[in-house]
């Protein structure tokens, strides 16, 4: 693998990357997560992890474009801006990250 071009489209792209992680894991979805730590399958506090290893990625990427003064917002709804410019990881993001649990777009990740 060569060197990559640190360009906004890079940036760009590993964001989306990482919100499909969250959202994967939000889902409780396999992600990378679970093939770095299979033996965390057998515990409770699993999922929670998993979800604040993706959220954490998230607001790095976030962070990282927002410093680089690339558009980020464009990828996420209002609400989610919301959430992520808040940066807490609440029962609010768990439940309401997706507006509509029953939609199209959420049965499809």
């Amino acid at each position: 693998m060569g060197k990559e071009q640190l360009t906004e489209q890079y940036f760009l792209e590993k964001l989306t990357a990482a919100k499909t992680h969250f959202e994967r894991a939000l889902d409780c979805k396999h992600t990378e997560f679970d093939d770095l730590y299979p033996y965390m399958i057998e515990h409770p506090q699993f999922f929670w992890y998993k979800r604040y290893v993706a959220w954490s990625e998230l607001l790095t990427l976030v962070s990282l474009c927002e410093d680089l003064t690339f558009p980020w917002k464009e990828q996420f709804t209002p609400h989610q801006v919301e959430y992520v410019e808040q940066r807490v990881l609440s029962a609010k993001v768990l439940d309401f990250w997706f507006e509509k649990n029953d939609s199209k777009e959420h049965a499809q990740r």
